[in-house]
């Protein structure tokens, strides 16, 4: 029995980067060893057990045949005599496919160290076109290590340019692809993730509306900026919240709350959400930016800016982003504020009362609106 760590604990250590998770490889073990040993079954479809004091991932050696469609179509070996190449074949991209064993030496068996030193994302065997999802971890990459200069071989470009046309890809799961695309949020340079999934022509089956918004095919390399990408660069910059960079791209191209609703339902999106996409598409730039007082005071109500002041601050930081030269942001601030000024414990001093005290606090909002629109407009006089 040897045991090797194996995947991105070693990628991440040769460029210097945090290790977050360790996850290990045993080759010459059967699943009755590891038990006995006091490992913990973790999966009950493939041999990965939990080490009984670190709680880190120990997987045993496997070797892979394709048998079915998607990702679970694969017949697992897990066998006693399966090699550490064997392994390692069978994993995506060269850079995942290094381990080091336990006296620490570097076990390189396709070239991943000279593919991290070169910044390219490289697939290891045409059998990497057997699992569509690989298609997502090869654009979550050039995500995750963009920063750095990575970028897709040419192959594996070719590759997955063939994939998009597979009909395999139809059996990416909508929970599956939501998974890696907010990984992906979550870097430095998100937008890239959207870029490989364009350019090799998979996004248009994941996600037409957004692939329509695009544009056109662009070639492998090539980098021009479509409106979603340029939302997107500007939220990310300004917030990690990948919720927050979702609904700038998804808004960019989406007409209105309906079309929020479909895009949701594609990814299947949580509630906080789909309901963030929808205050966003019912509320758009242009029609904040030059709403009258009443309708900026119905923007407060529906999205109760005065009682959840986040929900309107996360529509601002949008609202900038989407158009830089849009007041919508000052104007629903300036909005927010006045009515804040109407103190509805005034009011009941005064003997309001029921509903008359809840018609009397909205018409004094307004007029408290009105008044601050009206010295905006005498100040740009």
């Amino acid at each position: 029995m040897k045991t090797y760590l194996v995947g991105g604990a070693v990628r991440d250590e040769l460029l210097g980067l945090p290790v977050t998770d360790r996850d290990y490889l045993v080759v010459g073990a059967t699943e009755g060893e590891m038990l006995d040993l006091g490992f913990r079954r973790m999966d009950v479809a493939f041999p990965v057990f939990l080490h009984p004091d670190s709680g880190d991932e120990y997987a045993l050696a496997r070797r892979e045949r394709k048998t079915g469609p998607g990702y679970k179509g694969f017949e697992v070996d897990a066998g006693p005599d399966v090699t550490l190449e064997e392994d390692l074949a069978r994993r995506d991209l060269t850079i995942n496919a290094l381990a080091r064993g336990e006296a620490g030496e570097l076990v390189d068996v396709f070239g991943g160290r000279d593919d991290l030193d070169n910044g390219l994302l490289r697939h290891i065997t045409p059998a990497f076109s057997e699992d569509p999802v690989r298609l997502l971890r090869a654009a979550r990459f050039a995500a995750k290590l963009g920063r750095w200069g990575f970028r897709l071989a040419h192959g594996t470009h070719a590759l997955l340019k063939q994939m998009a046309g597979f009909e395999e890809l139809a059996t990416v799961l909508p929970e599956r692809l939501r998974e890696e695309m907010t990984k992906a949020l979550r870097t430095e340079q998100p937008w890239r993730f959207f870029e490989v999934l364009h350019r090799c022509g998979a996004l248009a089956r994941l996600l037409p509306e957004l692939a329509a918004g695009m544009g056109g095919p662009v070639s492998h390399g090539s980098n021009p900026d479509a409106r979603p990408i340029l939302a997107l660069k500007c939220v990310a910059s300004q917030t990690q919240e990948p919720e927050l960079r979702l609904a700038a791209m998804a808004t960019a191209v989406l007409a209105d709350p309906a079309g929020g609703r479909r895009f949701s339902k594609a990814l299947r999106l949580d509630r906080a959400s789909t309901e963030l996409l929808e205050r966003l598409l019912a509320w758009p730039v242009e029609r904040v930016g030059n709403a009258d007082a009443e309708t900026l005071l119905a923007l407060l109500e529906q999205t109760k800016g005065l009682q959840h002041p986040i929900r309107l601050q996360q529509l601002q930081m949008l609202w900038r982003c989407l158009d830089c030269d849009s007041t919508a942001a000052e104007r629903s601030e300036q909005a927010r504020r006045a009515a804040a000024a109407v103190n509805a414990d005034d009011l009941l001093a005064q003997g309001w009362r029921g509903p008359e005290l809840g018609a009397e606090l909205r018409r004094r909002r307004l007029v408290s609106i009105e008044g601050v629109l009206t010295e905006e407009a005498r100040g740009l006089d």
